[in-house]
């Protein structure tokens, strides 16, 4: 229901919308769209509402990207996810200023020489490639290997460097460790499961291939456990390369941010408890001590379907409702102890 408040009923009032054709001169060139405007539904008057107006800013903004040929917000994205790359190391390719895509990303309006060049990028694999042979020497040696694999996997050619390239859990495990500061490896393991399991049950996908275990103390992704068993139960500290942080983008790193905030306030062990409590677990340790040590595969059928029927129970409309489930887990085991 649409409401906004109107000056001839002085009184908030629904209204109606209707889309008109307008034009609005931009640098004295003028660009055609349809404007968004409300009408009360009580004496006709039209609305003023701070959301409508938003959007007929997007539509103008829109509207100029689209006639002059300007790269959008949504495209640049696109390339960042294309090549594994971060806004940062990608400017340095370009002999841009650090900040000068993170100020596209934020809204700002890329000159027509910088948006071909944007596109150039995002639609020619080649370029990409010759720029980064040429400027190599500008981005790290951890971006360098990724966005070199990101290009070989587009072009379709499956040759594969014989320096190690962190795999896709590696690459998420470290943007965990990165975003969360204090970060044990028991709680490393059960922040990638939660993570594995809300992710498919909001976006239909696993966010990893990988299968974790069912080991004494909860799920366990046992490249993951091999990769940090030295930290044994004190914070993973690392030396990480933050663009990794702008690798991981879109959906996965605003599902991983919330999973961070809501699952990594807790300690190690008592989202170990948490994961202890639930279905998946548990039918994988069936016939097991609790001592006992095990290897057993956690199903993903069952982490599909438990995480879908929680999503359901708490009528999870969008990912921030997350906080809800996780709160109440820590309840639970805060009662049972």
């Amino acid at each position: 229901m649409n409401k906004g408040f109107c000056e001839k009923c002085n009184n908030m009032v629904e209204f109606e919308i209707k889309e008109i054709a307008e034009k609005v001169e931009i640098k004295g060139r003028e660009y055609g769209y349809n404007r968004l405007i409300g009408y009360c539904k009580n004496c006709g008057e039209e609305i003023s509402s701070n959301e409508l107006n938003d959007e007929n800013l997007i539509r103008i903004d829109k509207a100029y990207r689209s006639k002059e040929n300007i790269i959008t917000t949504e495209e640049i994205n696109k390339i960042l996810s294309k090549y594994k790359i971060g806004k940062k190391p990608l400017s340095k390719l370009l002999g841009w200023g650090e900040v000068t895509l993170i100020r596209y990303l934020n809204g700002d309006v890329p000159s027509k020489i910088y948006s071909d060049q944007l596109y150039k990028i995002l639609n020619d694999e080649e370029y990409m490639d010759f720029l980064v042979e040429k400027n190599k020497d500008l981005i790290t040696d951890r971006a360098y290997k990724i966005v070199k694999e990101a290009i070989n996997k587009q072009k379709g050619n499956e040759f594969k460097y014989n320096t190690s390239i962190e795999s896709e859990i590696e690459i998420i495990a470290e943007y965990i460790i990165a975003k969360g500061k204090e970060i044990t490896p028991l709680a490393l393991q059960k922040i990638l499961y939660y993570s594995q399991g809300f992710y498919k049950a909001f976006f239909g996908k696993f966010l990893v291939e990988d299968d974790c275990q069912a080991w004494v103390h909860g799920p366990v992704y046992v490249c993951i456990y091999e990769k940090y068993k030295e930290f044994k139960s004190a914070n993973i500290l690392i030396d990480i390369d933050y663009d990794i942080e702008d690798i991981i983008v879109d959906e996965k790193r605003e599902l991983l941010d919330v999973i961070i905030k809501y699952f990594g306030y807790y300690n190690g062990k008592a989202l170990e408890k948490m994961s202890h409590y639930e279905v998946p677990w548990i039918n994988a340790r069936r016939g097991f001590l609790p001592v006992e040590n095990s290897n057993n595969i956690i199903k993903k059928e069952d982490i599909k379907e438990y995480f879908e029927k929680v999503k359901n129970k708490y009528d999870m409309l969008n990912i921030l409702d997350i906080k809800k489930y996780s709160e109440d887990q820590f309840k639970r085991v805060i009662e049972i102890n």
